[in-house]
């Protein structure tokens, strides 16, 4: 036998039937005492029913969270007007009627009204209600009809705005399909909730004028009945019906003022999260100083002669006490939260260490350390990471882009005195580090007399020595210079990062150089790509710059470059060497020494032999590459012979050669010596003084 899963046995949809059947029952209810005679007994009932409900009303608007919490407020505020409406009526029927009899004829509320709140003196019940009249339709009411006015104006106006950001964040993948609908369904609310507060405010309006009218014609209606059909003097019946109808008057006025109240609290809460007293006490004591300020002048009035004493002293002693509790609560929430928040970011970060998807990852750039490099290096941890942040900070000066943050990683799957060099988890160099010791580069000239060990210096390969610290003194008295281990590892780690530039230079990393551009030049690029070259196609121009050590940083020169040729050639490397032509002056700039740009030519045989080499096409555009293997050997010796001799001469140059060989040339000579540039003559720049240190021949 099914069970029923409702309280009771009584299914869920018979208990919402017989509320909605309930609740439409209240409803005729009250429509009827609009035109049936009600007893003075249920007229009681119904007013302090009244009461009631204007208290509730008031209290779940100071505890709600937002607004939207309360969004049947409107269909509650205009039950409530029509409930006080209809009892107003009602008690106008029983004073018209039953007046005569004295000031318990509307009920004993209405009694208990007119003789607690007035006095026994309608003039003082007159001005009670006038004042709270007043209040609640000059002040309260028009106030919260404005701020529901202007409310709804701009959340109508901010709809397309909102909607566009949770599209946004919806194709994003920010948030999925039913968070986007809650969102948008919570602003259709919003905008209907505003809507519906600016026109619900009209009903207190209403009522207060309707207020004003009932009590104007009970007055003068139960004057001329009294008189006229009771035979009731002047003065006697003057007294009795003013007594009854501003004691319903006030009956009435009170739970409309608070209800008034609540509307007023509900929207002019607005965007604050929070109860009431969270956004309104929280806010005023949050700011100890003001609070000492208050408590002084309270101070201050108390000595004032004339003023009474004890009550400012009293006020400024609360303020003061207020304001010595709240610095210290406010600094055990901060360090519960600050405690809070290790604790999750703890948590977060085991969590992350023991994922599967946390092993995927591969850091861009990896230092492992041994187990002796890493002793010998920590003492010096703070001043190394103040290295690899100067290093890092130096290359984005110097080629336009920022290199990944470096990993440092002490491993025990490595010999105890080397340390390796990982580019996206692969090994780009392993070389050892002698703790105790320094490095002496020598390179071609004499070495020092000191006990020492021959090593090539990683860097750059050349000849150097290793040195106990105990020899540096006599080392460098002897004209050398002795370089100690992090500097030595920085420097290596230094080159290995500028041999694999491109490698760092990411899609992200492109997006994000784009972004920074000028308005200008973000319109430049919205021609350009995708029309006439992709954003890939644009990161990989980026990278063959950045492959022959070809700083970036003048991105919107490179942007125009691109955007002369992109419309007659696709193939990034004859975009490439465009480019390279159009920011010969920086390339120039880069290489030069004291203004002069030291250049080894290539001869003109070997200009010849790859020019011969290159077939094109029927446009004239270089389609191969074909030249003698036996040729390229041959190049090869005769280049580096060319190199070496003019490396003991010069610290650095550049070989020039033509502009459509270029590329080739560059990658024979690259795999022989890595750093040196080679140039067309179409990148001399003008102006840039040249010494010639002899040809290729």
């Amino acid at each position: 036998m099914a069970v029923s899963g409702a309280a009771g046995g009584v299914p869920a949809a018979e208990q919402r039937s017989r509320r909605d059947f309930g609740f439409a029952a209240g409803i005729v209810c009250i429509l009827a005492v609009l035109f049936l005679p009600v007893p003075a007994i249920l007229i009681d009932v119904g007013l302090a029913f009244s009461i009631a409900l204007s208290v509730l009303i008031l209290m779940v608007a100071l505890w709600i969270q937002k607004p939207l919490e309360f969004s049947a407020f409107p269909t509650v505020l205009l039950i409530a007007t029509l409930l006080r409406l209809a009892l107003g009526i009602a008690t106008t029927r029983l004073i018209l009627a039953n007046g005569q009899k004295g000031v318990d004829a509307a009920g004993h509320v209405i009694q208990g009204f007119s003789q607690f709140v007035m006095s026994g003196d309608f003039v003082i019940g007159i001005v009670v209600f006038v004042i709270l009249i007043t209040v609640n339709f000059l002040v309260i009411t028009k106030g919260a009809t404005r701020i529901a006015e202007v409310g709804a104006r701009f959340t109508l106006d901010a709809i397309p705005g909102k909607q566009m950001a949770i599209d946004a964040d919806l194709n994003a993948g920010l948030i999925d399909d039913k968070e986007a609908q809650r969102r948008r369904r919570e602003l259709e609310e919003e905008s209907a909730f505003f809507g519906s507060m600016d026109g619900a405010s009209k009903f207190v309006r209403g009522e207060a004028v309707a207020s004003l009218i009932v009590i104007a014609v009970n007055v003068f209606g139960g004057i001329i009945i009294g008189t006229t059909r009771h035979g009731m003097p002047l003065a006697q019946a003057a007294d009795i019906f003013t007594k009854l109808s501003v004691g319903d008057g006030l009956v009435s006025q009170i739970p409309a003022l608070i209800v008034s109240l609540a509307a007023g609290l509900l929207v002019s809460k607005g965007g604050t999260r929070g109860t009431a007293e969270e956004a309104v006490l929280g806010q005023l004591g949050a700011y100890p100083r003001a609070l000492m300020v208050a408590a002084a002048l309270m101070g201050l009035f108390a000595l004032v002669p004339g003023l009474p004493f004890l009550p400012f002293v009293a006020l400024s002693g609360l303020l003061g006490f207020v304001a010595t509790v709240i610095p210290k609560r406010l600094a055990a929430r901060q360090a519960l939260a600050a405690a809070r928040a290790a604790a999750e970011d703890e948590q977060k970060a085991a969590a992350a260490r023991e994922s599967v998807k946390e092993s995927l990852r591969t850091p861009e750039i990896e230092l492992l350390l041994g187990r002796q490099v890493a002793a010998q290096l920590q003492a010096s941890h703070a001043e190394l990471s103040h290295r690899v942040a100067k290093m890092r900070r130096k290359f984005a000066r110097q080629y336009g882009f920022v290199v990944p943050d470096i990993k440092l990683t002490d491993s025990l799957a490595i010999p105890p005195k080397a340390y390796q060099i990982l580019i996206h988890g692969t090994v780009a160099a392993t070389q050892e580090l002698r703790p105790g010791e320094m490095l002496v580069v020598i390179g071609d000239g004499p070495r020092p007399d000191v006990p020492s060990d021959e090593v090539r210096e990683p860097a750059f390969g050349m000849r150097a020595l290793w040195v106990m610290d105990s020899y540096a003194g006599e080392v460098r008295r002897s004209g050398f210079e002795a370089i100690d281990g992090a500097s030595v590892l920085l420097t290596h780690l230094s080159e290995v990062i500028r041999n694999n530039l491109p490698q760092f230079l990411s899609y992200k990393d492109m997006r994000g150089l784009l972004d920074r551009l000028d308005p200008e030049y973000k319109r430049l690029l919205d021609e350009i790509c995708p029309s006439q070259i992709s954003h890939s196609g644009l990161q990989a121009v980026l990278k063959l710059l950045l492959s022959e050590r070809v700083s970036i940083r003048n991105l919107h020169l490179i942007l125009e470059a691109v955007a002369e040729i992109s419309p007659h050639v696709r193939r990034a490397e004859q975009i490439a060497e465009h480019v390279r032509m159009r920011i010969a002056q920086q390339i120039c700039g880069d290489l030069a020494e004291n203004g002069v740009l030291n250049v080894l030519r290539l001869g003109a045989n070997w200009d010849l032999s790859f020019h011969q080499s290159l077939k094109r096409d029927a446009k004239g555009e270089v389609v191969e590459f074909d030249i003698d293997p036996r040729l390229v050997e041959q190049f090869g010796t005769e280049a580096a012979a060319a190199i070496r001799t003019r490396m003991k001469e010069a610290h650095g140059f550049a070989l020039v050669t033509a502009p459509d060989a270029r590329p080739y040339v560059r990658m024979i000579i690259e795999r022989l010596f890595p750093t040196l540039p080679v140039l067309s003559h179409l990148e001399i720049a003008r102006g840039v003084e040249i010494k010639s240190l002899g040809t290729v021949s």
